[in-house]
């Protein structure tokens, strides 16, 4: 899996949203903002996608998207709830029909949790369904980069399955 790969998986994604009018953000930690940046590489983005937040610490993930402090003191930033919150955070901030949210430990090192490198979630969300895959990936080359590749083309394998 390379970034060429996961544009043109965007890009028959991308096609379809602007086809049905289905506008996009989204909320980005591990990947820091790569998603973002495969999305904007596609032409006529505009029309559908919105922005996303790069939102790497817990005040930002709070104060941007409407995590609740509650949920990164009980369950932290790398957790299943953070990622639906994030996504919604998102959708609600800049008023989309879909929102992601992606959060996890890219590695090599690990965030001085007990939670492992690779551990991973994707949250999507049109508002009222929302979806969330968890990843434990177990790389051993490239750790940081295959982690992120995995949580991007989870992502759009999500997205590609909304039925809008």
């Amino acid at each position: 899996m390379n970034e060429v790969f996961l544009t043109e998986k965007a890009e028959k994604i991308v096609s379809r949203f602007i086809e049905n009018g289905v506008t996009l953000s989204v909320a980005e930690s591990c990947t820091g903002g790569w998603l973002s940046k495969i999305l904007t590489d596609i032409s006529g983005i505009s029309s559908i996608y919105s922005g996303g937040i790069c939102s790497y610490s817990n005040e930002i993930k709070m104060k941007f998207l409407g995590v609740k402090e509650e949920t990164l003191s009980s369950f932290g930033a790398v957790s299943e709830q953070t990622a639906r919150e994030m996504a919604h955070g998102v959708r609600n901030a800049m008023d989309t029909h879909i929102g992601v949210g992606i959060t996890g430990i890219a590695g090599p090192a690990s965030d001085n949790t007990e939670k492992p490198v690779g551990l991973i979630y994707v949250a999507v969300t049109d508002g009222n369904k929302t979806r969330v895959t968890e990843l434990r990936n177990n790389f051993s080359e490239n750790i940081r980069l295959n982690n992120r590749l995995s949580a991007i083309d989870t992502a759009l394998d999500l997205l590609g399955g909304i039925n809008e």
